[in-house]
């Protein structure tokens, strides 16, 4: 059963799920994808404490979404060339 990208998902488990969330986070300027806190620190929890509001919390969750599936939807084509 597939992850729920959301306010809630641990940072950590985003990234190890959803790589092309990494590349989404940078782009807002959250640079601490390492950091010994993402662990035990959700999405919601980490943008706020790095002084992201509520309406850019809601945009990050939403480029992260688009991100994902487009890449799962470039594995899908690549996948059917292959057959």
């Amino acid at each position: 059963m597939p992850l729920k990208i959301n306010r809630d998902i641990m940072i950590g488990e985003l990234i190890l799920n959803y790589p092309a969330a990494v590349e989404v986070l940078f782009q807002y300027g959250f640079h601490c994808i390492g950091c010994g806190l993402s662990s035990y620190e959700t999405l919601g929890q980490g943008c706020l404490a790095h002084g992201f509001d509520e309406a850019t919390l809601d945009k990050v969750i939403e480029d992260i979404k688009k991100a994902v599936a487009a890449g799962e939807e470039r594995e899908k084509a690549r996948m059917a060339k292959k057959k």
